[in-house]
């Protein structure tokens, strides 16, 4: 693993007296500037993402139903007295929301997981929501309060803050810029469970919108690359378009129409509405 550079990911599961518990191990090589190597091994325990899957069954190609079942499941959480897990449902909710086109939903279900939790996840995926659905003095005041806040945190300092700033250059034609903004975050994104491969997307995009396509296609692919970490993730069924995109600007369409119907397969029975499913039936068949 080393020599080689290539991270693995697994899932697996102990018994505790309470019950099962199910963990995700992360193992990817961190290369510092001087040279010098090492092995990161991120340990998270994913129970709650297990049940809730298992319970709500929740498909993010369908949009309106998944709705219901967060909403549902943050006010399980709420009657629980577990606010930071049902504003985790929501920011995790409006970050999808904000990739697929929702903007006003993606704004409110941001805004419900302000209200309910300022923890650091919590407010660091709202920002970033917030910032693709075009409110960047928001966004940009929730970066400036985790700076604060967590000054030395590492997560924070080079994963969410870069990526926040990032959406914000992207958002603002700045392609170059997001790029830029998005290099300090390449030696932790793999180290880190749950939203590590954000950033991945967002630089993917980023290419695409500088017209790199080759560059694009490899952060797409690194996504795929990682299953244990993007699970059931609407970027894993993004990433798919994002590499359609990237081939088709770099005159590879043969490659490129495999993609989209790979894209289009995963989402046969999505809402027909969505905003990023119009756009790709519509470019697919162009390449036809």
């Amino acid at each position: 693993m080393i020599a080689t550079g290539k991270g693995e990911d697994f899932e697996y599961s102990l018994a505790f007296p309470e019950g099962e518990r199910w963990f995700l191990a992360c193992v990817n090589r961190i290369d510092y500037p001087d040279g010098d190597k090492t092995v990161c091994l991120a340990i998270r325990e994913i129970s709650d993402r297990k049940r809730a899957e298992k319970n709500l069954r929740i498909s993010e190609e369908k949009f309106s139903k998944a709705r219901e079942l967060i909403r549902r499941a943050s006010e399980s959480a709420q009657r629980a007295d577990q606010k930071e897990t049902a504003a985790g449902y929501e920011a995790e909710a409006a970050w999808r929301e904000a990739l697929v086109g929702n903007m006003s939903v993606a704004k409110q279900q941001a805004q419900a997981a302000l209200a309910l939790s300022t923890g650091r996840d919590v407010e660091a995926i709202s920002a970033i929501a917030l910032g693709l659905a075009g409110d960047a003095p928001q966004a940009a005041r929730l970066a400036a309060d985790l700076a604060k806040r967590f000054p030395e945190d590492t997560i924070v300092q080079f994963n969410y803050l870069p990526t926040i700033r990032a959406v914000a250059a992207l958002q603002g034609g700045g392609a170059g810029k997001a790029i830029e903004a998005l290099a300090s975050v390449a030696p932790y994104e793999l180290g880190q469970a749950g939203q590590a491969l954000y950033p991945v997307y967002l630089r993917g995009e980023a290419y695409l919108a500088a017209h790199q396509g080759s560059a694009a296609a490899a952060e797409f692919q690194k996504i795929l690359d990682h299953p244990g970490i993007i699970q059931n993730q609407l970027i894993g069924a993004l990433a798919h378009l994002g590499l359609a995109l990237a081939y088709a600007l770099s005159g590879d369409n043969a490659k490129s129409r495999t993609e989209y119907q790979d894209f289009l397969a995963l989402w046969k029975n999505a809402d027909p509405d969505i905003l990023v499913l119009k756009q790709a039936k519509a470019e697919y068949e162009k390449l036809r």
